[in-house]
């Protein structure tokens, strides 16, 4: 395999294919026997990837970076036609205990483990992509079998994307080979799982993805985990990436209930597979996961039961290179060493010492409540048990604004209780819609849950946008990354304006959250001045637009609300572009 262009082509590459393993071995299937019996995987298992080519030493970085479960990128033919794969599809680097066997025993000896990984988009783009390449089902088959022996693993990684997702031939071939692997594994003895890793929009696979799936299905294959490329989506938005991987993990879910109505929630849950790509992406500013985004989605995936937490790719665990998208050894933004992998190494479950672990949630499920000025409302903080034994955890609310106090009762719980939050506005409380997060503390660990809370009044929280000229000389409701404030110049109009602070590793983003009219056409506008100003919505309503002016300029966008009515208005410049201000802004009907 030649090295991923960019971030999409590598993490392309990171979408787990069954496609590179194909080694012709007399009979195929049954011509290896299983010499040892293969450790389980945990049930929930961090495995970020391990970029074979570049000369690293598997085993050094796992222990290095504490990620002591690896996902081996990439295995895949050295041309066209060929049923035999080698990692990176180099000749000189073919599926043998002298190749990687050394690090992987000195990993298994610390408790870890790998995952090889087939296919990645150079493989799926070139038509190396083993069942892409191979037409024999029976030497694919054979090349599986020869990699789980050789490596003594437990799972192997699909990565369809690109080229082989249109392939209807090699999808039929690839699940028919997997087929009898499984069957070959079942009559041997062997524990084996599969993992598909296929790209993603920010509400599940798209039909080409769930085509792979539902072809497995139709031959019996047993898919055991789904990875979607939470990093990629190439749709041209700006996003939330922690949001997003939400939407589309949950959007996934209730694709594999419609595939396997059989199952519990619980269970669809446990086929599910996050990859996140630390920092700037190979898309570009837009698609940035910040270290903001780590811990939430961390959380979201313990709180659900995900099966699969990973990222691409381990060399990229550091930030060596500010501002730099898609690179293979930094991850553009401003980070420690090893801070993602230190993030989601506890993902890992299900085997060796338990530790004690918990979840925070705000109910109702919308996690949402208002309040008049004057009167309070009150939400659920329910906490549970995810791991080991119950904890004592201390809950603390943050995000209040002037004049809403927010107190939990009791202020501490043991994990697997309650306690009831009560919210309170005064008389003076600004109205706007604002987030409350309520963190639970033990010790060391440290879990969040966001509530959102509109304070209703004249003008405010629903159906028209709060202090949308800033002359109240105070940002409220707004909310803004570091370095956001109100200034007093430059402004268009009146005393203040909003100043959105770009650097390196944030847009700056300003932003409010209203409830107008559902299934109403709206106009958002404001005045805007600095390099790549943006203005925009998001949340039941999609729209942006964008400008660079050395003085204010007017923006505007329109967007029609869907069922709820409920959209972020907000306001970003973009990485390394210094700050935008923007002023006067409205939204009307």
């Amino acid at each position: 395999m030649r090295r991923p262009r960019a971030l999409g082509a590598i993490l392309s590459v990171v979408a787990t294919t069954v496609a590179s393993a194909g080694l012709v071995l007399g009979s195929g299937t049954g011509a290896q026997a299983a010499a040892t019996a293969a450790t389980p995987l945990p049930a929930h298992v961090f495995a970020p990837y391990f970029e074979s080519w570049n000369g690293d030493s598997p085993a050094a970085l796992s222990q290095q970076s504490g990620a002591k479960y690896l996902t081996m990128a990439f295995l895949q033919t050295e041309a066209r036609g060929s049923c035999t794969p080698y990692w990176n599809g180099d000749s000189s680097t073919p599926v043998a205990q002298s190749v990687f066997g050394a690090d992987f025993t000195t990993m298994r000896s610390r408790g870890g483990d790998v995952i090889p990984s087939f296919g990645g988009y150079t493989a799926d783009n070139g038509g190396t992509e083993i069942a892409d390449s191979c037409t024999n089902v029976d030497s694919i088959a054979a090349a599986y079998e020869k990699v789980i022996t050789t490596y003594d693993v437990s799972r192997l990684d699909m990565d369809i994307e690109d080229n082989s997702l249109e392939n209807g031939a090699g999808i039929d071939r690839r699940n028919k080979a997997i087929k009898k692997v499984q069957d070959w594994a079942a009559a041997n003895g062997r524990p084996l799982q599969i993992s598909y890793t296929l790209p993603t929009t920010t509400s599940g696979l798209a039909d080409s993805g769930l085509a792979v799936l539902e072809n497995a299905v139709a031959n019996g294959t047993k898919v055991d985990v789904v990875n979607l490329m939470t990093f990629d989506y190439y749709d041209g938005a700006a996003h939330n990436m922690a949001q997003d991987t939400r939407t589309a993990i949950g959007g996934l879910k209730d694709q594999l209930a419609d595939l396997y109505p059989s199952r519990t929630d619980a269970q669809l849950w446990g086929m599910t597979g996050i990859i996140e790509m630390p920092g700037i992406d190979d898309y570009g500013p837009a698609e940035t996961f910040t270290t903001a985004d780590a811990p939430v989605v961390y959380d979201w995936a313990v709180s659900k039961g995900v099966s699969t937490l990973s990222f691409w790719a381990l060399q990229r665990d550091n930030g060596g290179c500010p501002g730099t998208g898609g690179n293979d050894t930094c991850s553009g933004i401003a980070q420690d060493t090893w801070y993602f992998s230190h993030t989601f190494a506890p993902f890992t479950s299900g085997s060796g010492p338990v530790t004690d672990d918990y979840s925070v949630a705000v109910t109702p499920a919308s996690a949402s409540a208002s309040v008049a000025p004057g009167g309070s409302t009150t939400a659920d903080v329910r906490t549970a048990v995810t791991s080991g034994s119950a904890r004592t955890v201390a809950l603390t609310v943050s995000g209040a604004p002037a004049g809403v106090t927010a107190t939990p009762a009791p202020a501490s719980v043991t994990a697997g209780g309650a306690s009831k939050l009560t919210v309170s506005a005064s008389d003076s409380a600004a109205p706007g819609t604002y987030r409350l997060t309520v963190t639970g503390t033990s010790g060391a660990l440290s879990h969040s849950a966001v509530l959102t809370l509109t304070v209703s009044g004249p003008g405010g929280g629903t159906g028209t946008l709060v202090n949308g000229d800033l002359e109240s000389g105070s940002p409220s409701p707004w909310t803004c990354d570091a370095g956001g404030a109100v200034v007093s110049a430059p402004v268009h109009g009146g005393s203040h304006a909003l100043a959105a602070a770009a650097t390196a590793s944030q847009t700056g983003e300003c932003a409010q959250t209203l409830t107008l009219s559902p299934d109403t056409r709206y106009t958002l506008s404001g005045w805007v001045q600095g390099n790549y100003g943006y203005l925009g919505v998001r949340g039941d309503a999609t729209a942006s637009v964008w400008g660079s002016s050395s003085g204010y300029a007017k923006q505007s966008v329109a967007f029609t609300t869907g069922s709820t009515g409920t959209v972020t208005v907000y306001l970003h410049g973009w990485y390394g572009q210094g700050t935008v201000y923007a002023d006067d802004l409205s939204v009307t009907s």
